[in-house]
């Protein structure tokens, strides 16, 4: 049944992508034209789904199961550091550049735009970088001056 209702839900959210506009990088690149030709439309959008966002995760903070009888897994860090700033700033970068952020990127390549899947190679390439980076700094023995003999 899971599985049933997570194939629901992500057709809806890329429904929703598509209805909003946010699938369409040239609608993206209007509204991050500040300076130019802005197109706020899309700003309705991200406070829609901000206001829909926080009341889900009020909700889902004082649950110890999902609707479907599923362990809830929610973060639990709420400390902003370097890593999250320039996550955030190479989200940013990429979402300017280029128009699509992961999931309208996802739902365009489904409608086959080959802009968007130059976006998501690029993106998977990031995210194996990424891992291998993170793999090699654990695997990495630690130089604390304690720890030496």
């Amino acid at each position: 049944m899971s599985i049933i209702t997570s194939l629901l839900a992500g057709l809806i959210f890329g429904l929703g992508l598509i209805l909003s506009g946010m699938a369409d990088p040239a609608k993206v690149l209007g509204f991050l034209d500040v300076a130019g030709a802005w197109d706020p439309s899309l700003g309705l959008v991200m406070v829609g789904a901000i206001a829909v966002g926080v009341v889900a995760f009020a909700l889902a903070k004082r649950r110890r199961r999902s609707l479907l009888g599923l362990n809830m897994h929610l973060p639990d860090n709420s400390g902003i550091d370097r890593r999250l700033v320039g996550g955030g700033v190479l989200f940013g970068i990429g979402w300017g550049l280029a128009g699509f952020c992961p999931g309208p990127a996802l739902v365009a390549l489904g409608m086959g735009e080959t802009k968007a899947a130059v976006f998501v190679v690029s993106m998977l390439i990031g995210m194996g970088m990424f891992e291998l980076l993170e793999r090699r700094k654990k695997a990495k023995p630690s130089s604390h001056p304690d720890t030496n003999p």
